[in-house]
């Protein structure tokens, strides 16, 4: 009984101490798997409208989607949503390099594109925005 009392204690206390520099870092790495994943699923599931709401604020404000740009991508079909490597700029921004496969629906004709994520951390919101817009799934054409 002892023991588990103790175990409580330095728990408790645990708690209390603020966090280190390498767990805040550890913690934002997890939200920004965890937001990468959100917006992955999104991505492919077509969910466009859900995608731009983890674009940043401050983007979306100043290059907001009409309604003709999101109904430009219900005429695709992401196939395909895979990460070819990450990279952290100086800045402390992270770059994801994502290769979509893209259908036509209307052609039914698939492509392969290279596609750059940008996160940033927001220390305030404490979480990470897509620095860039939605995919330009029609690039090239």
């Amino acid at each position: 009984m002892r023991i588990h009392i103790r175990a409580v204690m330095l728990l408790a206390l645990a708690w209390l101490v603020p966090m280190s520099a390498d767990a805040l870092n550890s913690r934002q790495r997890s939200k920004l798997e965890e937001i990468q994943n959100a917006y992955a699923a999104a991505i492919r599931w077509g969910d466009f409208e859900s995608a731009w709401q983890l674009v940043d604020p401050e983007y979306r404000a100043e290059q907001p989607m009409t309604d003709l740009e999101f109904g430009r991508y219900e005429q695709v079909q992401v196939s395909g949503y895979r990460d070819i490597n990450v990279s952290a700029d100086p800045d402390g921004t992270m770059v994801r390099n994502i290769e979509l496969r893209v259908i036509n629906k209307h052609t039914m004709a698939e492509r392969t594109l290279r596609y750059r994520e940008r996160w940033k951390w927001d220390a305030e919101a404490k979480r990470w925005w897509l620095v860039v817009g939605l995919p330009d799934l029609w690039q090239g054409q």
